[in-house]
């Protein structure tokens, strides 16, 4: 990996110089604090799709059955999952060792224990066996195509039936693409929110 690839948030251990900062989060009755820091994705705040992701997802039901967030970086979309889910479980995971550190500290700083928080590229290192109801994903739009629709393939696999896949996505990194490969492999595919180029796209595992 080049040198300024290794500085990115798709690193599997990122050079950068550390640079803490402290974010605090209100959605609601949720309140949750994250610390954050240089070679991880948006660390100054929390990103305006998981934003999106995180208001659209408080309204979609899904099978009682674990939740997994992919490529969760320092944990928003993990750590507000359990959160507002306290009696589900919810697995987090990234390739960015700082990104799930921070993940771990974060879970702890805001006292959620009903998390799983570990290292694995997409799904390789997630048991054939779990299953989930609920997969999120904002995706690594700058790890490449293939990773990102690796992310929305392998979801099928660990879905149960009728669970859901939630995807933020903007029109301008691939929507229009994300979205017909959803549906191809789905048979179905909703726009859930349109918000300042960012869309949320649901399938349900039939």
């Amino acid at each position: 990996m080049s040198a300024e690839k290794n500085q990115m948030y798709f690193a599997v251990d990122p050079t950068a110089k550390h640079d803490e900062h402290v974010v605090d989060y209100h959605v609601d009755n949720v309140d949750l604090k994250f610390t954050t820091d240089a070679g991880v994705f948006s660390k100054m705040r929390i990103d305006y799709g998981s934003s999106v992701l995180i208001k659209a997802m408080k309204d979609v039901a899904f099978p009682e059955k674990n939740i997994l967030d992919v490529g969760t970086g320092y944990g928003p979309l993990g750590l507000f999952a359990a959160k507002f889910w306290p009696k589900q479980t919810v697995d987090m995971v990234d390739v960015n060792e700082r990104g799930l550190n921070l993940a771990k500290a974060n879970a702890k700083s805001n006292h959620i224990n009903n998390v799983n928080i570990y290292s694995s590229d997409c799904y390789t290192q997630i048991d054939d066996d779990k299953k989930f109801g609920l997969i999120l994903t904002n995706p690594p739009i700058r790890a490449g195509k293939k990773v990102v629709n690796e992310i929305l393939l392998g979801a099928n696999e660990h879905l149960v039936n009728g669970g859901v896949l939630l995807v933020v996505i903007q029109k301008k990194q691939g929507e229009p693409s994300a979205r017909k490969l959803m549906a191809n492999l789905y048979g179905n595919c909703e726009i859930l929110t349109r918000d300042k180029g960012y869309y949320i796209l649901k399938s349900t595992k039939n």
